[in-house]
């Protein structure tokens, strides 16, 4: 009986940590087509039973709720864990177009009950992609069987008139009508004029509905900027291109009778690119305060102190916070001035923000080392932060709070007095510091000492020896000067030395399977290693003038093959399934063993 007990008390945590583990989530397509069918799950990793879900209204339910059980076991160090989870599915038809919001379902679990999330589902009109190739007959690739507007590729810009350092969401969108279609290549816009801030996105992609001038098409968001313009001005953004490929149907003379069974499919590559786009850029208005920090949002601010209480030469911190939404990251830190007696050090600054659709969020935190020399009470002013208001159009200030703080007198003062005493004697004084000593007084006796070093060869080598310094010293800084002002000879020569920084961050990530990482690193690596090497500029850099550069350079066509395969498979793994470790090992080797080679043939 004392056995059962304690079987039960060591099973009770377990249990009641389970119970509190429990997820249950609703899960359904974004976005539809009216028309037709689509499933809804609702998923809980339990025993999950008498799922209760409001009327369907607005779609027909074909079928559900079905309820399907998963059983799981793990054995891991010899510990053995198991997990079960039930998923209960909807089959539903969407009437008509519009979005639709499904609330809540709740579901029991060992006599508890769980709600679940909300969904949006929107509903797309019916695919006018009959009509649109009756008028556009003739406009398609020839015999590629892919449209003129099966397959688009856009660069789409949240605003294209905005202030001096106003946020843009930038987005790179390919829009296929095709699910299979697949990524061969992609070469992204420079932005010029432009601070960039990358927005991070799954590293899974998955297709999403849209309905585009009457076509329904798979979407899917290659890349997301935040992008603050720099200059007032009209400001260009380059084109970008990218290469993908779309398995296209075969049509054949029917041979046998698997024919009919079998469909043939082979790769059409069609070349996109995006416009160029041109954002207006309007200058700050006039009448910016004396504060004004080049912020540019929607901020806050504010401050607290470590104590108000100190001895002196005792240190105490400021810390002023500035959080919001805006160009945070790229603004000034607010000026502290301090009493004369009081002494400050270079501020701590910690920048904690967030890329995201809605603009870069969050807070900069800057921390100031205080210390009182002297005793007495002083006062911190406070501190005057100001910033463009993009909503109102106008100038606003924000103000710290000042502080007085009381500083009494520490236990060893900066600086040392001296009180002369009348009448001292000799063991009346003390020593004052280490450089105040007793005076002897009476007759003294004073000799010549002998003088060894003038004269001798320590004497003159002394002289000679600082002039050969200076010589030399200035020999080697005109050198270097001369090899400075050659910047394209530095970037030549550090070039591996910027790579192999590179490939140490790429290697990081591939401990960590990071892969999506892994191959942006790798990536970056490469061309920017090509781009120091040869001197052309990252965003000049295509793969038919790094050949013919290289070539010109005398490389010889496998190792130029080797690189641009390297670069392609980087391109390609990024928008791909992920890729194995192995995959990833074997890439990283061969990107380290070809830049080792370009060394050897390239050497400036």
């Amino acid at each position: 009986m004392k056995r059962i007990f304690f079987i039960i008390l060591t099973l009770l945590p377990a249990l009641f940590a389970f119970s509190d583990n429990i997820n249950f989530k609703a899960q359904a397509p974004k976005s539809v087509i009216s028309g037709q069918q689509f499933r809804i799950e609702y998923i809980v990793n339990g025993q999950g039973k008498d799922l209760r879900t409001q009327e369907f209204s607005d779609f027909d339910v074909l079928m559900g709720p079905i309820p399907s059980t998963s059983f799981s076991r793990s054995i891991i160090n010899g510990k053995t864990s198991s997990q079960s989870s039930t998923t209960f599915t909807f089959t539903l038809l969407a009437r008509n177009e519009g979005t639709y919001n499904i609330p809540e379902a709740t579901v029991k679990v060992d006599g508890k009950i769980y709600t679940s999330n909300s969904l949006s589902i929107k509903v797309l009109p019916q695919d006018k992609a009959n009509e649109i190739a009756n008028e556009q007959t003739g406009s398609s690739t020839t015999g590629s069987g892919v449209g003129a507007t099966d397959v688009l590729y856009r660069l789409n810009l949240s605003k294209k008139s905005v202030f001096e350092g106003e946020a843009i969401v930038a987005t790179l969108k390919l829009y296929t009508v095709n699910p299979q279609t697949q990524i061969s290549s992609l070469k992204y816009p420079s932005f010029e004029g432009f601070t960039v801030q990358d927005i991070e996105l799954p590293d899974q992609k998955s297709f999403d509905l849209e309905n585009v001038n009457g076509r329904n098409y798979y979407t899917v968001n290659l890349r997301q900027y935040l992008l603050f313009p720099q200059r007032a001005g009209d400001i260009e953004i380059a084109s970008s291109s990218i290469d993908v490929d779309i398995p296209v149907r075969v049509q054949q003379s029917v041979r046998s009778i698997f024919d009919d069974i079998f469909d043939n499919y082979q790769n059409v590559t069609k070349s996109l690119e995006t416009p160029k786009v041109t954002v207006k850029v309007e200058a700050l208005p006039f009448g910016k305060p004396d504060s004004f920090l080049g912020g540019v949002g929607d901020f806050n601010l504010t401050s607290s102190i470590s104590t108000q209480q100190l001895k002196a030469n005792e240190a105490l911190t400021l810390k002023v916070v500035i959080s919001g939404n805006g160009n945070l990251k790229y603004t000034k830190d607010p000026e502290l001035k301090l009493p004369a007696d009081i002494e400050s050090f270079d501020p701590k600054v910690d920048v904690n923000i967030k890329a995201s659709a809605s603009g870069m969020t969050g807070t900069k935190t800057i921390e100031y080392t205080i210390i009182p020399r002297y005793a007495g009470e002083f006062e911190i002013p406070s501190m005057n932060f100001s910033y463009f208001d993009i909503k109102s159009k106008t100038y606003k200030t924000l103000s710290t709070s000042s502080y007085k703080i009381n500083v009494e007198k520490g236990d060893q003062t900066a600086s040392t007095s001296v009180t002369n005493f009348s009448g001292a004697n000799q063991e009346d004084v003390k020593l004052l510091g280490s450089d105040v000593r007793f005076i002897k007084s009476g007759d003294l006796k004073v000799s010549k000492s002998s003088n060894f070093f003038y004269g001798s060869i320590l004497f003159y080598i002394s002289y000679i020896l600082p002039i050969l310094l200076f010589i030399i010293i200035v020999i080697v800084y005109r050198k270097q000067v001369k090899e400075n002002a050659n910047l394209a000879l530095m970037r030549t020569k550090k070039a591996n030395k910027v790579a192999s920084k590179r490939l140490k961050a790429a290697d990081g990530y591939l401990k960590e399977h990071k892969s999506d990482s892994f191959y942006e690193e790798m990536l970056k690596a490469v061309w920017g290693y090509l781009s120091d090497k040869l001197n052309i500029p990252t965003s000049s850099l295509t793969k038919d003038n790094v050949e013919n550069e290289l070539q010109s350079h005398g490389v010889d066509d496998a190792l130029i093959k080797e690189f641009l395969e390297i670069v392609e498979t980087c391109e390609f793994a990024r928008y791909s399934p992920a890729q194995s470790n192995e995959a990833m090992d074997k890439l990283y080797d061969e990107t380290v063993d070809a830049i080792n080679k370009m060394e050897s043939v390239i050497k400036k």
